[in-house]
């Protein structure tokens, strides 16, 4: 409950001062959020992790496509091992009670 009263009260901060920035002021971090987005470097790192994301993404059928023919390998080779012949049963206990 404390941690709700808490997001409430956090939240009706947030708004209240959001609101008296302002529109201008969200303009301005608007704008050097866009300038820090678009300069060289950053680009570059966007490039790599899009690479990245890119050539991870094509090996991932492939690893599945792997995966799935060591199982069913493994699924028909215990299919085909010879089973080891059962144990047989106990025969039941024959003892009677005589105490009766």
């Amino acid at each position: 409950m404390r941690g709700k009263v808490g997001l409430v009260i956090g939240l009706g901060i947030g708004y209240v001062l959001g609101t008296r920035a302002g529109r201008e002021r969200y303009e301005q971090i608007k704008a050097q959020a866009i300038k820090l987005w678009e300069l060289d470097p950053v680009q570059q790192r966007v490039g790599q992790v899009t690479d990245f994301a890119k050539s991870t993404a094509m090996a991932v059928p492939t690893a599945l496509w792997n995966t799935a023919t060591k199982a069913v390998k493994a699924a028909s080779d215990s299919a085909d091992a010879p089973k080891a012949p059962a144990k047989p049963a106990a025969k039941p206990s024959t003892k009677t009670d005589e105490s009766g």
